[in-house]
């Protein structure tokens, strides 16, 4: 009889509720009728499966039109970083993140796109948008 020595071997893997929401801030944006896209890049977005606590990777992308508020990069960084080693679905985490900074900065729009690195043969690319007055 052939013995799986992977079915108890696990990683320890946090609830959603460890993503840093409190570390996230604002600061005043002083053109906001100016249409302005702001783009943020980074190509080391990681949290892990919730099933496997295997590690995924991602390259993540944050573009957004801002109308009174625009995120304070560091505590972007931080609360990106808090997703580390958090258990959440690929699709999941787009609109998670797309949620926490609709409701920080009430933006005209944004759109947060990842496209994570190939697993077992499959590369996904996951979109979530925000449009204001649009539900």
């Amino acid at each position: 009889m052939v013995v799986d020595k992977y079915a108890s071997r696990r990683f320890d893997i946090q609830k959603e509720a460890a993503i840093d929401l409190a570390v996230l801030e604002a600061v005043p944006f002083d053109f906001p009728a100016s249409s302005t896209e702001i783009v943020y890049e980074t190509e080391e977005f990681t949290f892990v499966c919730p099933w496997t606590g295997l590690p995924d990777f991602a390259r993540l992308v944050i573009r957004y039109i801002p109308a009174q508020s625009l995120v304070e990069l560091k505590s972007l960084k931080y609360y990106l970083t808090s997703y580390r080693n958090v258990g959440i679905l690929q699709e999941h985490a787009v609109n998670r993140i797309l949620q926490d900074l609709v409701q920080l900065l009430d933006p005209v729009s944004m759109v947060v796109e990842a496209e994570y690195r190939e697993r077992g043969g499959i590369k996904t690319k996951a979109v979530a948008r925000y449009q204001k007055g649009q539900s």
